[in-house]
C-alpha cells in the first residue's frame, strides 16, 4: 500500500499475454509496426508481402492493447496501441498483451510508459539475459505499477492530459518564436545583398582575399594550446562563434591551417549551413575551414563574412559543390565569384546593424533554448505528481 492509499501491483495482475496468430504466406500483404523508444508510441511501419519475413507466424495488435519491443524495452519502446496500429502486425519481438479493463484504463499505462522511472525498471529488468539483453515478457509483467480506483485513474489522466495540451501549446509557440528569430538575419541579409546593392562595385574574389596556405603540426607545443576551430565551432546563419577548446584539448594530431587575427573562418563543407566567422586571435584551423585574409583596402573584412553566408555567395556555393556526394566548395570556385560591394563607410554601417542584430538573435536563441529547458521539465514533473496522487 502506497502513502496515498493506492495499491501498488505488478503488471501481471491487470494485463496478460495475448498472441492473435496469423500464418505468414507468400502473396498475402501485412501491415506491420514498431514502437518507439521513449515512450513515443506504436507506429505502422510499412506493408511487406509475407515472402520478405523469415517469420512463419505474426500476431495481430489491437487498439488498447500493451505492447514492447523485447530489445528496445530498456530504451522506453513501451506503448499502448492507438487506433491507427488496430490491425498491424508483429513479430515476436513485440510481445502484446491485454488489459482487464475492469481494473485499469489503458491511458492510465500510456502516461507511465512516458517516465524515466518505468524506462528504468524496464532496464534493469533487461540487463544480464541473454540474446542481447532482451527482455522476457514474464519479467516485464512484474514491474509494479501504483493503481488507485479506476474512478480515480480516469480523473487524473483527464487532467494530464489537459496540462499535456497547455505545454503542447507552450512549445508551439516556442518553436513559431524560434522560427522567427531564424528568419531576423537571413530577411536583413536578403534586403542587403538582394534588394539594396543594384549600384554597388564589382570585385572580383582573387582581387579581395587570400587563402593562408600554411599547414601546421597541431601536436608542436608552439600550436597545441592555440585555439582550435572546426566546422562546430561555428553556429550556422548567425556569424557567431560558439565554444571552442584548443588543439590539445581537441585531440587534434593531423595537419591543421594556422591562422592570425583579423581572419575570416569560412566552411567549406555543406555551404548551404552558411557558417563563417571574423577572428580577432590567432588559432589553428580544420582543413574543413578556409582561412580568408582580405587584402583589398575597399573592403571592411566583415562585410565579406556577412557577404559569405548571403544568399548570392551561398546559391553561388551550393549550385557548385551540390553536385558531389559530400557537398564542398573548392578554391577555384570560390575565387571564380565576384563580390559586390558599397563605399567602406556603408560597409561599416551594415556590418554594425548585423552584428547588432546578431546580438540580438543570439539574446533571442538563449531564452528560447531557456525556455525549452522549461517546458521540457514540465511534463515529467507533472507525470510524478500524478502518480504519487499528488494532482
Amino acid at each position: 500500500m502506497m502513502a496515498n492509499g493506492w495499491q501498488e501491483v505488478p503488471l501481471k495482475e491487470v494485463a496478460k499475454p495475448i498472441n492473435r496468430t496469423i500464418p505468414v504466406e507468400a502473396g498475402t500483404s501485412y501491415r506491420t509496426l514498431g514502437v518507439k523508444w521513449w515512450g513515443m508510441g506504436a507506429y505502422e511501419r510499412e506493408t511487406i508481402d509475407g515472402s520478405r519475413t523469415a517469420a512463419k507466424t505474426l500476431s495481430i495488435v489491437r487498439e488498447g492493447d500493451l505492447i514492447i519491443n523485447k530489445i528496445w524495452v530498456r530504451h522506453g519502446s513501451v506503448a499502448i496501441a492507438t487506433k491507427d496500429v488496430d490491425g498491424c502486425a508483429g513479430s515476436g519481438e513485440f510481445p502484446t498483451f491485454e488489459l482487464d479493463l475492469n481494473r485499469i484504463d489503458p491511458r492510465w499505462i500510456h502516461w507511465q510508459t512516458k517516465m524515466k522511472s518505468f524506462w528504468e525498471k524496464c532496464d534493469n529488468l533487461s540487463r544480464g539475459t541473454s540474446g542481447k539483453n532482451r527482455i522476457k515478457p514474464e519479467l516485464f509483467l512484474t514491474i509494479k505499477i501504483p493503481l488507485p480506483p479506476l474512478t480515480e485513474q480516469r480523473r487524473i489522466v483527464v487532467r494530464i492530459e489537459a496540462l499535456a495540451r497547455r505545454v503542447a501549446e507552450g512549445q508551439s509557440l516556442r518553436r513559431e518564436a524560434s522560427e522567427e528569430t531564424e528568419t531576423l538575419i537571413s530577411s536583413a541579409l536578403y534586403h542587403i545583398f538582394e534588394v539594396n546593392n543594384l549600384h554597388w562595385k564589382k570585385m572580383a574574389m582573387p582581387e579581395a582575399v587570400a587563402i593562408n596556405d600554411r599547414q601546421v603540426d597541431p601536436t608542436l607545443s608552439e600550436y597545441s594550446n592555440l585555439p582550435h576551430i572546426s566546422g562546430k565551432n561555428i553556429q550556422s546563419k548567425t556569424c557567431k562563434l560558439l565554444p571552442y577548446r584548443t588543439a590539445q584539448e581537441d585531440g587534434i594530431g593531423s595537419s591543421n591551417y594556422l591562422f592570425s587575427p583579423n581572419t575570416i573562418l569560412y566552411s567549406k563543407i555543406r555551404p548551404y549551413l552558411r557558417k563563417a566567422i571574423y577572428v580577432d586571435f590567432k588559432g589553428v584551423c580544420s582543413a574543413d575551414i578556409y582561412p580568408i585574409k582580405v587584402i583589398s583596402p575597399e573592403l571592411e573584412p566583415r562585410f565579406v563574412m556577412w557577404s559569405m553566408i548571403a544568399n548570392p555567395f551561398t546559391k553561388y556555393a551550393n549550385d557548385l559543390s551540390g553536385r558531389t556526394r559530400m557537398p564542398k566548395l573548392n578554391r577555384k570556385q570560390l575565387f571564380a565569384f565576384t563580390l559586390v560591394y558599397p563605399p567602406l563607410e556603408e560597409q561599416r554601417r551594415l556590418v554594425a546593424y548585423l552584428d547588432g542584430l546578431q546580438a540580438q538573435v543570439v539574446q533571442l536563441r538563449a531564452h528560447q533554448e531557456e525556455t525549452q529547458k522549461e517546458l521540457s521539465a514540465l511534463m515529467p514533473s507533472i507525470l510524478d505528481k500524478a502518480f504519487k496522487g499528488e494532482l
